[in-house]
């Protein structure tokens, strides 16, 4: 069943269009993994699923329910859906106990779920717990990135948006944040990531290639790793 279902959304910022239409859904306990280059509207598109941007047009449902185009960011966060942002955005001058409070702030009022968010971050993470008191500010790039993955998942998501958590790290770190992406899911959390890095395609279990503001594609992530369409237009290689 379609935890999310996007239906011919459009929008942009102020009058210029980035999203001309995009259609997809994401079943509940999926990893979907949205592909494209810079630019190609894989963000805006996170931003309006999330709220945080105005819907020009189209729907957008989740758990098969309208969502309103006047639903805000809060109200999608009570909904159950949780955006961790390109950039990772911790707070650097809090440690990293308090940055995963700040994360609990929808279900502040469960002093027990906080407890058990907590306790799952850092199974998830043991790093983390290991640096609870340590200064945001002074993890590394990566660890960083696992923080604002891990303030995500306090906020007790049933789909978590994670946008480009590969950006600027190596290979090596960026397959240790492809992995926890696959631990969280399998945590029962459903999943859409946006990425240009192709090799998130190996945890998807819907992928989709977005290309000047449309879906270009659509299939798993081993169909789209196979077409050969694919390596020409977004990899660069011979079809």
């Amino acid at each position: 069943m379609a935890l999310l279902e996007v239906r011919d959304l459009r929008t942009g910022y102020g009058h210029v269009p980035v999203l001309h239409g995009v259609s997809f859904s994401v079943d509940e306990g999926e990893t979907a993994v949205m592909l494209g280059l810079n630019g190609a509207g894989k963000t805006t598109c996170m931003l309006a699923v999330a709220g945080l941007l105005r819907r020009w047009g189209g729907e957008v449902l989740f758990d098969g329910r309208p969502v309103g185009k006047h639903q805000d960011s809060r109200a999608m966060t009570r909904l159950g859906v949780v955006l961790v942002p390109e950039g990772r955005h911790v707070f650097p001058g809090l440690s990293v106990q308090n940055n995963l409070r700040l994360g609990a702030w929808p279900v502040r009022r469960h002093p027990r779920k906080v407890k058990a968010n907590t306790d799952r971050v850092f199974d998830v993470f043991p790093l983390l717990a290991e640096r609870r008191h340590q200064l945001a500010g002074t993890l590394s790039g990566g660890e960083q990135q696992m923080l604002a993955l891990g303030r995500g998942l306090m906020g007790s998501p049933r789909l978590l948006l994670i946008d480009e958590a590969s950006l600027g790290l190596s290979p090596v770190l960026a397959q240790q944040v492809f992995q926890a992406a696959r631990r969280i899911n399998s945590e029962g959390v459903t999943v859409l990531m946006v990425e240009q890095n192709a090799g998130a395609l190996s945890l998807a279990d819907r992928a989709l290639l977005m290309q000047k503001g449309r879906i270009a594609m659509e299939g798993s992530g081993a169909d789209l790793m196979s077409e050969s369409a694919l390596r020409q237009a977004y990899l660069g290689a011979p079809a």
